[in-house]
């Protein structure tokens, strides 16, 4: 069927894949259709299965060759990967696509036809150096003011709400229906607000209040006029003046508890004083920190193997990344695609608006997740039979039937040994404290964004 076939790379880990198929087997293929349709059609003048091939060659040639040439081509890409090396193997999510199409056509009897594939491949690349490496991440030291603030933290979580009978004060709790006033002082249909609650000091409410309701006491009302600067925040009050009228529902505080032996075994039963939930909160603060100093450092040791790779991530296993990523996120906003992509359209946006900017990301996580693998092909890392035997019985407990066993075990066996990497990448690597980084800032969640 094939009288030759070549492969050239291309660029992003795509290959052309170049195959001539034979004037002989697009014959014998072609008058295998005609037969087929001589055999089933019905033309006026004949019986069904009486029309003379030449009669309907006459009528339908061209399509019956043009239907029979496209089947002898897809049979000849077929024979054609089947027996090409491994890593020229299409992806399972790239479909190979036909070249130049129109330029194959009319298909011309007895005559070779040579027609070129396109689709995206493994990205071959040479593993780089995983062994030896000097990986700098960064000094960071729990302090005691962040155990002190993690105490805080406790109290005020443990603080109750009282009502204050005095004027408020910042930091206190107010509740307080507001409202724009005109030039006579009459209310301003729409700007009305009932019940709003808010912390003094926290200017978590619209205009901004704060420092008017200062000194205002439960069931107190108070109009006063409010100027907002040139580059006010509040929109669309920038530079002007207003008159709002509130009323003060109620004042409340937060009654914070003492730091006292009491307040620890409020805190935990098994704290007993005051020592004993300090010394708790700082081996909890320490157990974090050192979590994510051990994943800072493996994140190091990441981007050094990036920078020592040369991987040209296929654009289809970014897709189908990207794809996996919006299906995560449709889990989380907990709505169906279709009211995602509805209110995309009220704000027109669509989803390509969204999951633009996953792309670099994704083709980072696919290319060291490439270099993870290489290095797990690599060490071969070799199991124990009772760990692949436990980890069976915890993953499989309502499989019984062996064949099923047999073959979730090679997925098992696979995962086991991936676990292997981070691991032995420590051990195997040396990890430098560098620039000293505060506590704080190492464990918020905008470091290394």
């Amino acid at each position: 069927m094939i009288a030759d076939k070549s492969i050239k790379e291309l660029e992003n880990s795509s290959v052309a894949l170049t195959v001539t198929v034979t004037a002989d087997t697009i014959e014998k293929d072609y008058q295998a259709a005609l037969k087929k349709y001589a055999a089933d059609v019905q033309i006026k003048g004949f019986r069904k299965g009486k029309v003379p091939v030449s009669v309907l060659e006459s009528k339908f040639g061209k399509s019956i060759r043009e239907e029979s040439t496209f089947n002898t081509i897809e049979d000849a890409l077929k024979e054609a990967l089947t027996d090409v090396e491994d890593k020229y193997k299409p992806l399972s999510f790239s479909t190979p696509e036909l070249q130049d199409e129109e330029s194959l056509l009319p298909f011309e009897p007895n005559k070779d036809i040579t027609f070129t594939v396109k689709y995206d491949i493994m990205p071959i690349f040479e593993t780089p150096e995983y062994k030896g490496l000097k990986v700098t991440y960064p000094k960071v030291t729990l302090s005691e003011d962040a155990v002190n603030a993690e105490i805080e933290k406790l109290r005020e979580q443990n603080a109750m709400v009282i009502d204050k009978d005095g004027a408020a004060e910042m930091g206190d709790i107010v509740t307080v229906d507001y409202v724009e006033l005109d030039e006579e002082n009459n209310e301003i249909p729409g700007t009305e607000r009932k019940e709003f609650v808010f912390t003094l000091g926290s200017t978590t409410n619209f205009y901004q209040i704060d420092e008017d309701v200062v000194g205002m006491k439960s069931g107190e009302e108070k109009i006063f006029s409010k100027t907002y600067p040139e580059d006010s925040t509040v929109e669309g009050y920038a530079g002007k003046t207003i008159t709002l009228k509130v009323n003060v529902q109620s004042v409340k505080f937060r009654d914070i508890p003492e730091l006292d032996d009491e307040f620890a075994q409020d805190v935990k039963e098994e704290y007993k004083t005051v020592d004993d939930l300090v010394s708790a909160t700082r081996e909890k603060l320490q157990a974090a920190l050192d979590a994510k100093l051990e994943s800072e450092k493996l994140n190091a040791l990441s981007e050094a193997l990036l920078q020592k790779a040369t991987i040209e991530v296929p654009q289809s296993m970014i897709d189908m990344e990207v794809e996996q990523s919006w299906k995560r996120y449709i889990q989380q906003v907990g709505l169906s695609e279709e009211q995602i992509l509805q209110f995309l359209k009220f704000q027109n946006q669509t989803k390509e608006d969204i999951t633009a900017p996953w792309r670099e990301a994704a083709a980072k996580s696919l290319r060291l997740q490439l270099i993870m693998e290489k290095i797990k092909e690599a060490e071969a890392f070799p199991l124990e039979e009772e760990e692949v035997k436990k980890a069976m019985d915890e993953q499989l407990t309502e499989i019984t039937d062996q064949a099923q066993r047999d073959y979730y075990r090679t997925m098992i066996e696979d995962d086991l040994r991936f676990q292997k990497i981070a691991p032995f990448l420590q051990e195997n690597n040396t990890f430098v404290e560098g620039e000293e980084v505060s506590y704080e800032t190492f464990m918020s969640e905008t470091y290394g964004a």
